[in-house]
């Protein structure tokens, strides 16, 4: 048997596919792992903010091609990355355990403090609603590229700092970089940071991912997309969740923001098996003007 797995081709990107490629082996060494890489519209598209071009979708689209055409049979993402609506030919089939999920600070290299001179670099809407009220006055400038390439402009000089996700800097074996970590209730996480979702044709049976896949990831990430996506959001609304769970209950966390662009928080608990029905009375109570400017 051959399994053909895509994937975007930075580092990061690989490093994450491979994970995957070692759980199938490790499952059946019998089956045959190939890797197929594609450069995304996402990706080659850097002078401009993401929700201007298209918005997350522009990172799967060549991804999604090779699966509707058989040249994938899967394809592995960072969920955060995900668009909210997805083909449904196209269904996510396993999910990984949950990496750290939260944001986190980087100083350029030999830096001990922020350059209130310069900007820190963030283009997630989400982020930046919430660094205002971290770093009150502090200036926000967008920045595009890999990881690795936004690391590269902040070590040249042209920011004071980066806010990036601790998962995507531990994969890459670059947690030394970290200056601080910023907790759920100072910065929430966007909805699914931290998991890999792996994406298959409707029908393919994943029988050779059940060493990967993780079922509290699978509720914690139903639970977190339910809610953006019942709020409106996508890459260029300011809205995050972060789901736990704990034996049976699972609790969720959501942020959105008021007419004044301030940040608006919530939170919900119930039983884990109804977490897309927790993620939308959570959006409806944040609409209705019931949540709180701190978590």
């Amino acid at each position: 048997m051959k399994v053909v797995v895509g994937s975007r081709e930075s580092k990061l990107a690989l490093i994450q596919t491979q994970m995957v490629i070692d759980a199938i082996r490790a499952w059946d060494p019998e089956i045959q792992v190939e890797l197929l890489t594609r450069k995304t519209t996402g990706d080659k598209i850097l002078d401009r903010p993401l929700e201007k071009i298209g918005g997350k979708g522009l990172f799967v689209k060549e991804l999604d091609q090779a699966l509707l055409s058989g040249e994938a049979d899967l394809t592995v993402h960072s969920s955060k990355d995900l668009p909210m609506e997805l083909d449904p030919r196209l269904p996510l089939v396993a999910f990984s355990p949950r990496e750290d999920p939260r944001d986190v600070l980087v100083l350029p290299r030999g830096a001990s403090r922020l350059d209130p001179g310069l900007p820190i670099g963030c283009s997630s809407p989400r982020r930046r609603a919430q660094l205002g009220l971290l770093f009150p006055g502090q200036p926000v400038a967008p920045v595009r590229g890999n990881v690795l390439t936004r690391l590269e402009k902040l070590d040249r000089g042209e920011f004071s700092a980066l806010v990036l996700a601790a998962a995507g800097l531990k994969r890459l074996g670059l947690e030394r970089r970290i200056s601080r970590y910023f907790s759920p209730e100072e910065m929430l996480p966007a909805a699914g940071q931290g998991i890999l979702a792996v994406q298959a044709r409707q029908g393919l049976d994943p029988w050779f991912l059940q060493g990967f896949h993780s079922k509290d990831s699978q509720d914690c990430l139903l639970a977190e997309r339910a809610f953006v996506r019942a709020l409106g959001g996508g890459c260029s609304a300011p809205v995050g969740a972060f789901a736990t769970v704990e034996g049976e209950t699972l609790t969720l966390r959501g942020m959105g923001t008021d007419g004044q662009g301030r940040p608006r928080y919530g939170q919900i608990q119930g039983p884990r098996g109804q977490g897309e029905a927790l993620g939308q009375a959570l959006a409806r109570s944040l609409r209705n003007g019931e949540g709180r400017d701190r978590l």
